[in-house]
Formats: structure tokens, sequence, C-alpha cells
């Protein structure tokens, strides 16, 4: 049986693994709510070997009913997948520019997907540039993986599960919002239809899982940071951000710290555009 390896990598030995006789597959993610787009980035410069994974087009449906980011059909990301060289004894390392909060998004899915070996590289690629490790611009050929993509690896819920979840009739349930303060207190809503949050759920902004030069906090402060908002290992919790992307970042974050979540994939952008859905506002949960 292949041992699962699910936590972060750090560049020197990302840049190690890449030069032994078994490489891990690379994912370049880069992706950011209104641009640059990630396939520019991508060719200016990326790590060696890295294919491009549409985060849009691959890594989500088409924004509809179900959000702006609904899981993807399993065909076609089995196929970007494939086409990008994974395979299932092959480990995977996904990144992004810095701060992994759309390569959180295909290391979710790739362990919702089924594959044990996924890790994300700490800092992404600037920390990979400061560490003086080179990028390339070639533009790698499409390759034959042989990974079959079999939902239900991680948790989801569904806009009814995000309803039910806070009320407690037992075990402690927590829902966070990944969004920003301001966005969770419905001050400002820049993309989705109304502003505010799920009644019950609580602030917990995903920037603060990482630090200034965009690596996630140790384990334990991560931990600190979640038991703030009454998330321990006898919490049943589950993550909602904007449309599902972000969201998943602190997922990897809780997981970092020893705290299995459930994700809500439709998130705001799903629960906002039902007008028979209630909005709270203001910094209290309901």
């Amino acid at each position: 049986m292949i041992e699962p390896v699910t936590t972060l990598i750090g560049p020197a030995e990302l840049a190690d693994l890449l030069a032994g006789a078994q490489p891990p597959t690379l994912l370049d993610i880069r992706w950011s709510l209104g641009g640059p787009p990630g396939a520019e980035e991508f060719a200016k410069g990326h790590l060696p070997g890295a294919h491009y994974v549409d985060l849009d087009r691959e890594l989500a449906a088409a924004p509809g009913a179900a959000g702006r980011h609904p899981l993807p059909a399993p065909e076609v990301l089995q196929s970007a997948l494939r086409r990008s060289g994974v395979r299932a004894d092959r480990d995977v390392v996904v990144y992004d520019a810095a701060t992994s909060m759309s390569a959180a998004r295909a290391w979710w899915l790739l362990r919702w997907a089924g594959h044990p070996r996924v890790r994300v590289l700490d800092g992404g690629l600037r920390a990979w540039t400061e560490a003086g490790l080179a990028l390339s611009t070639a533009e790698p050929s499409d390759e034959a993986g042989d990974f079959t993509v079999v939902p239900g690896g991680l948790p989801t819920t569904d806009a009814d599960g995000a309803a039910a979840w806070p009320v407690t009739d037992g075990a402690p349930r927590v829902l966070l919002d990944a969004r920003a303060g301001e966005r969770y207190r419905g001050e400002t809503e820049p993309v989705d239809p109304r502003a505010g949050h799920v009644p019950g759920a609580l602030s917990a902004p995903t920037s603060d899982n990482v630090d200034a030069s965009g690596r996630f906090l140790p384990p334990a402060d991560l931990a600190t940071r979640f038991a703030a908002l009454g998330a321990t290992k006898d919490t049943d919790i589950a993550v909602y951000c904007g449309s599902g992307v972000t969201a998943a970042h602190t997922v990897l974050a809780l997981e970092l710290a020893g705290l299995p979540a459930t994700l809500y994939p439709g998130s705001w952008s799903e629960w906002s555009a039902d007008p028979a859905r209630p909005a709270a506002t203001g910094p209290d949960p309901r």
C-alpha cells in the first residue's frame, strides 16, 4: 500500500526530488480573481518540468446555480491530470505564485479524487526563486498519465448541510467562513449577489493561515488559531469561502493542525444566489 503524503514541501527538498530517479509530477496552478491569466504567467517562467493546469476550466465546472467554481466533472479533471502526467503511483507537487491560495484547490481536488500523495510547495514560485533555483520557459509536451479520478476521497457538504452545520445537538460543530472579514461582515461584496455570511458561521480569513512571505504558519500556531474559534479535535468542522477555492486553503491549514474538515464547494456564491437563503451581517455569527 502506498504511504499517504499530504503535507507541505520546501524548495530545497523539492529540488532534490526533481533531480532524483523518481521525480514528482509538478502542477502549476497560478490563478487570481480578476487576473492576470495564469497561463500568461506560466509562459514567462515556471518550475522546470511543470505543467500548467487552468483552475477556471479544469479544476472547476462552469459558473451557474452551484456557484462560481463548482467541482469539475470527474472526466474533465481526469483528462487534465492525465495530460499533465499524473500517475497513481507517482507523487504530485502543486504550487502557485506564493500563498498557495489556488494551489490548495488542486491539493484538495486531488485528495478528493483519490490521490494519496499530494504536497504543496510552501511559499510557491516566490519561495523557489528566493532560494536561487532556476525557472524554465520551455512548453512541456502532453504526457500520458494513468490516474483515475474516484470522487469522494474528502468530505463535502451542500447548502442545506451548511445551513444546519452550526446547529449542534451533541458533538460541537463549527462552520468557518474563509473570506476576508469585511466580506463576512457584509461591508462589501465585490463578486457575489448579496453581502453577508451564512448564519452561524464564524469569520476565519484564509489570509491568516500564512505569514508575510506566503508560507503556512507552523502547525502549533495554526492549531492555536483554530482553537480560538472553537475548532479542535473534538469538533466537526466545515469551511466555505466565496466560491470554494480559498476555503480549500483553510481545509489544508486545518489538516496541518491535525484537524480534518469538510468543504462546502458552492460556498457563498451558491448561497447568496438563492433568495430563500438568509444572509447575516455584522461581526456576530447570527
